[in-house]
């Protein structure tokens, strides 16, 4: 199927459109109706008549913007009307929600005068927070944007014009950081006299660049003094004194091209002609001004971006406007401005220069990405930007007099990661308990040659986590360290061979001690010691380390296996593995979805007990308990629904503290009408946190369809029983899932000591 026959397909099928209105609040009740409308409604209404600024309290204004359009300059396809620009309008409403949790309703205006446009909008005021101006032609789009700015007390932003203005500008302080080169003696060739290219030329001049090393051409060529033709106001701001009339004689000797015109609007003998490492921006849409592969064959020295995903560097405006609104709106601005388009581009030029997440790299097909020449910016997919882009936005708002809401960076910045899921604030909130402890946690990471373990090693310091132990080759590691960058982060981190480690002899020893009658000699035990994980389960047990994290390389059994022959489990206990299963709404706790394939009702038991305790741990909430099973209370004496009953009794024997009932069906645990109504003694009624699967086969597969159907956040998988901890990496984790198992870790050696001495 062709792209064109997919893309009709795409807006065609289900439901039309990309787009939908849904209710935040429920309707499900003549109580919940006579709240939502008469009569309980009136009273918002009331309080927003006296006072208007609770109209942000009671309603959706404050998340609510418009991308309003009349159509006249659509994505390249031009003039083609307000209907037809329905869904561009659409597609930016549905960024908005993706990349930073804003409502949009998409208003397509029949207004090719712009004194139409502006009273419209000036009409919308009362229902928006924002507005946001999409492919409106130039040089209307100028005035509309001025007029409305002057006129609201609501932002309003052109993107156009100030979206590629920002992204740009972020790219291109960072090339100019690549190159070494002075912003201000650099000289900027302009292809294009519309709304972007003025926009860039404006917020690049504020960055530094000097407006007489500036030249801007557009269809008719230079744009000097005294020219007429194809002229407007905003243009003749940039008119120069030249004897330059094309565009290849300007690129003479240029440090950069920022083009945002047409396709071919400069010939590889144009770059050919700049100066030393220039920076090519060809950014017209679909096709570039002039193709980057084209240009490296006469200018390898050159840096290039554009507007398309397929080359690197690309230059797309959501790593903006969404975030550049969410920092508007949560301070009540009321203009979006200088100071805060500046702010956006800093943080944006500073986010690139960090180490990129895994996530990113697998939204791209497993490419590596890392600050250079071919990574001028952020991907649009880095959850991080909303973070450091809208925090940087609200702060600039504050301190440059437009918001009306003062809040505080910080704590703005941890209401921002609920956004990017609930595990960020479920595992920040442990982050800040290990970090808040005294002493610092040593974990031992068996696997510490892997590129991703050194990385999250030098989080783990820089996070104040743990201070980690690295096992391995202490040149290869030395090696890679330099290769990462990571020397100032992991210097003086503590590095063991274990082949020629002094130790090794003493753990073997201790090793034959435990297991000669298993059948280990003294020589097995020595090469034994020669193995990273047998060697850090030693330091382990021995206390030379407080905990053990690995298998990011190995399989769960090759990591697991050492660990139970030096540590083993704790005396009475039961393994087993928990995923913590993130939702929006609600945090489970399913076990065991890794170990015990048919534990028995005295397994099932043990497990649900070290659960819930671990459950209170993380939540600091009462752990509620439900035994699953296919049967409800007795419906059926099948063995496997009999063995969950006989496992609810011997719990409430031995933790009869607990809160737990079953055997019970998994809806019976979780929807409280259901419980209610056809089992009114369940002691879980449809609230469990703590789901017990019956066996390792229902365990795992339902953690794996919640993860995939229902598109949970999973932590873990986290190993209880331990007689110290020890924890079990997926294989292929990426950065993020080390460092907060790492957190994990930490926080069970702390519990673990602060246990020893209030017994103490």
């Amino acid at each position: 199927m062709s792209l064109y026959d997919q893309a009709l397909e795409y807006h065609a099928r289900g439901r039309k459109g990309k787009i939908e209105v849904i209710p935040t609040k429920p309707v499900a009740t003549q109580a919940d109706l006579s709240l939502a409308y008469s009569p309980g409604v009136a009273e918002p209404c009331r309080m927003i008549a006296e006072k208007e600024e609770l109209v942000y309290e009671y309603t959706a204004k404050g998340n609510l913007v418009a991308v309003v359009s009349n159509g006249t300059a659509v994505l390249g396809l031009g003039d083609i009307g307000a209907a037809a620009s329905k869904p561009v309008m659409e597609g930016k409403g549905v960024l908005f929600k993706k990349f930073a949790d804003i409502d949009v309703f998409d208003i397509e205006l029949n207004a090719k005068d712009p004194n139409d446009v502006i009273r419209a909008c000036e009409m919308l005021e009362p229902t928006f927070g924002g507005i946001n101006l999409e492919d409106i032609k130039a040089p209307e789009c100028f005035y509309i944007e001025e007029e409305l700015k002057k006129r609201l007390k609501i932002p309003v932003f052109h993107d156009d014009q100030h979206g590629t203005a920002v992204i740009s500008g972020a790219a291109f302080l960072n090339a100019l950081e690549i190159v070494g080169k002075d912003i201000s003696k650099v000289r900027v060739v302009f292809c294009g006299g519309g709304a972007a290219a003025i926009a860039c030329a404006n917020l690049y001049l504020s960055l530094g660049v000097k407006r007489e090393n500036v030249i801007m051409c557009d269809s008719k060529g230079v744009i000097y003094k005294g020219r007429k033709e194809g002229m407007n106001p905003y243009k003749e701001r940039y008119a120069v004194e030249t004897s330059k009339r094309t565009i290849a004689e300007a690129m003479e000797g240029a440090d950069a091209f920022v083009g945002v015109s047409v396709k071919d609007g400069i010939s590889v003998d144009d770059v050919r002609r700049m100066a030393k490492d220039p920076i090519v921006f060809a950014m017209a849409n679909p096709d570039p001004e002039v193709l980057p592969e084209e240009v490296m064959k006469v200018r390898p020295d050159a840096i290039m971006a554009t507007g398309r995903s397929d080359y690197p560097n690309q230059v797309n405006n959501v790593l903006g406007f969404p975030f550049i609104f969410r920092g508007a709106l949560d301070t009540m601005a009321t203009a979006i401005n200088e100071e805060m388009k500046m702010a956006a581009v800093r943080a944006l030029a500073q986010l690139a220069r960090e180490d990129v997440p895994e996530t990113v790299s697998r939204a791209y097909g497993g490419q590596k990405f890392k600050f250079g020449r071919e990574y001028l910016i952020p991907k649009p997919f880095d959850r991080r930007a909303l973070l450091w882009v809208a925090a940087a936005v609200a702060e600039a708002s504050m301190k440059s007099g437009v918001a009306r809401k003062k809040i505080d960076v910080a704590q703005y910045k941890e209401r921002l990661e609920t956004m990017l899921g609930a595990s960020y604030t479920l595992m920040r909130g442990i982050k800040k308990r290990v970090q808040s402890e005294n002493s610092t946690a040593r974990i031992v990471l068996p696997e510490g040659e892997n590129e991703k373990i050194l990385k999250a090693a030098a989080q783990m310091r820089e996070e104040g986590i743990c201070e980690p132990i690295l096992l391995g080759n202490d040149q290869v590691i030395a090696r890679r360290v330099a290769e990462l960058g990571l020397e100032k982060d992991l210097k003086d981190v503590r590095v063991i061979r274990c082949s020629t480690a002094e130790i090794r002899e003493d753990y073997a020893k201790a090793f034959v001690e435990k297991r000669q009658r298993k059948g280990v000699t003294m020589d097995l035990a020595m090469n034994l010691m020669k193995q990273q994980n047998y060697f850090g389960a030693m330091m382990v047990e021995l206390g030379h380390a407080d905990g053990l994290l690995g298998g990011i390389s190995q399989s769960y059994p090759e990591t697991l296996r050492p660990a139970m022959q030096v540590i083993g489990a704790k005396p009475g206990s039961r393994l087993a593995g928990i995923y913590i299963m993130v939702l929006k709404k609600r945090v489970l706790f399913f076990a065991d979805t890794t170990v015990n394939i048919e534990p028995t009702a005295e397994e099932l038991a043990d497990i649900a007990i070290q659960t819930a305790h671990m459950a209170h741990k993380f939540t600091l909430q009462e752990p509620r308990v439900a035994m699953l099973s296919f049967a409800n209370f007795g419906s059926s004496n099948h063995p496997f629904a009999t063995k969950v009953s006989r496992a609810v009794e011997i719990i409430k024997y031995r933790a009869p503290e607990l809160v737990v009932d079953g055997e019970m069906q998994a809806d019976t645990a979780l929807t409280p009408a259901i419980s209610k109504e056809s089992f009114p003694f369940n002691m879980v009624p449809g609230n469990a946190n703590v789901l017990i699967f019956p066996d390792l086969q229902s365990g795992n597969i339902a953690y794996k369809l919640m993860q995939r159907l229902a598109d949970a956040e999973t932590v873990g998988p986290i190993l209880v029983g331990m007689n110290k901890p020890v924890f079990v990496l997926q294989q292929n984790s990426d950065i993020s899932d080390v460092v907060n198992m790492a957190a994990i870790a930490a926080m069970e050696v702390h519990q673990r000591k602060s246990a020893v001495e209030r017994q103490i």
